[in-house]
């Protein structure tokens, strides 16, 4: 690395990084709703403090994209990959502060997204002011981009890899990962049933057709179908998994249901096509012969996310794995993630090397109440980000 490589990674400091963080984590960015307009903002004031180029873009009325970008030369340029959004901080008796407040307390920034994930989005925006502060320039574009609804329905990503592709080496999701490199991930699908039968007096059952009834019938066989799927484990991420999460019908003990509504949470191995969980749900309630019962169905999937996987061997995952070894975070295996992240849709749709790696802990700290993550770790991510940048682009000339 060059003198000044070197000294780039020396002016990442907490004192530099921390003020950064806060910043976003006092920004609302609860979704639902979807109020990610207000992270939005500072995260683009922060990076024109910074002075690196930025652009918003609307995916949706007040839902706006962030593109941060450092500039570089005619080459591949490198994708760093964050959301602005945050799950809803929950009940607020059950945070020892305000879970927006952002304070430090024992070495920890506190705070709703701190770990999920504003304070990687404050990592890659300090490594990226760094770098431009150290006169050096990539051998090409160095891109932030900062979607919306990440933690709902991927209209930010959607709208992102609906657009041009950029010619681009890979890509880096700063998403919690204890800062392991995670090469393969698995993707998500929402699936709904809905099943109709016909109301009647409680006092005559027979009357009616009960959909609660045979929701019940498919909540069995969906049980059914997550123990089948413990058969099939991938190496990295394990078995496709299901979960029932939400089951409502019926308006009164006194009446027969006609309608119950199931929502499931299907996760999707690497490579495994949503159309294909579809047709397998299909016939499995087709199977059930609802139909003999007087009810019918109908089942539908408003959000899928597909998974991916990169080769532990490819040159991208071995030098960004080696950048954040390096920076201080020391060996560490390359793992697999059992979440789902936009990083699927980067790998799926422009067929480019992906990891995710960030800090913070998506098992221990994320969507919860005291979310935090450790300053050291996030010094440590900025530097490994920085040192990726040097590494990877390899730099060729001084400003």
């Amino acid at each position: 690395m060059t003198p000044g490589g070197t000294a780039a990674l020396d002016t990442i400091t907490a004192e530099r990084l921390v003020p950064l963080a806060q910043a976003l984590v006092r920004a609302p960015g609860a979704n639902p709703p979807g109020q990610e307009a207000a992270t939005a903002a500072v995260l683009a004031d922060l990076a024109q403090q910074l002075h690196l180029e930025v652009e918003q873009h609307e995916v949706a009325p007040g839902r706006p994209n962030v593109r941060v970008t450092l500039p570089g030369q005619n080459g591949p340029g490198l994708l760093f990959l964050g959301h602005t959004d945050v799950v809803p901080p929950g009940e607020l008796a059950d945070w020892s502060d305000d879970p927006y407040a952002g304070g430090v307390v024992d070495g920890r920034l506190v705070g709703r997204g701190s770990a999920d994930m504003k304070g990687g989005l404050a990592a890659v925006l300090l490594a990226l002011a760094m770098v431009r502060e150290s006169g050096i320039v990539p051998s090409g574009p160095v891109l932030l981009d900062a979607l919306c609804d990440e933690e709902q329905n991927g209209l930010g990503i959607r709208d992102l890899v609906a657009g041009p592709r950029p010619d681009l080496l890979g890509c880096v999701v700063a998403e919690p990962t204890d800062l392991t490199t995670v090469v393969a991930a698995r993707g998500a699908s929402y699936l709904h049933v809905e099943v109709r039968g016909v109301a009647a007096h409680a006092g005559r059952p027979e009357d009616g057709r009960n959909a609660i009834g045979g929701a019940a019938q498919v909540v069995a066989d969906l049980e059914r179908w997550h123990e089948e799927l413990r058969g099939d484990v991938h190496p990295l991420v394990g078995p496709a998994t299901l979960n029932v999460g939400v089951i409502a019908g019926g308006t009164s003990g006194s009446a027969v249901p006609d309608l119950c509504r199931v929502e499931v949470d299907r996760r999707l191995l690497p490579g495994e096509p949503v159309e294909a969980v579809l047709e397998t749900l299909r016939g499995r309630l087709e199977r059930l012969d609802l139909g003999s019962r007087g009810l019918t169905w109908t089942l539908s999937s408003p959000m899928d996310m597909p998974g991916f996987e990169t080769p532990p061997e490819h040159r991208f995952v071995t030098r960004v794995d080696g950048a954040m070894s390096a920076a201080g975070r020391g060996a560490a295996p390359l793992a697999g993630w059992t979440a789902a992240c936009d990083g699927g849709f980067v790998a799926d749709a422009w067929g480019i090397p992906v990891v995710v790696q960030g800090p913070g802990s998506v098992s221990d700290q994320a969507h919860r109440p005291d979310e935090s993550v450790a300053v050291e770790e996030l010094v440590v991510a900025a530097r490994g980000y920085a040192r990726t940048v040097l590494e990877l682009m390899q730099p060729t000339g001084l400003v």
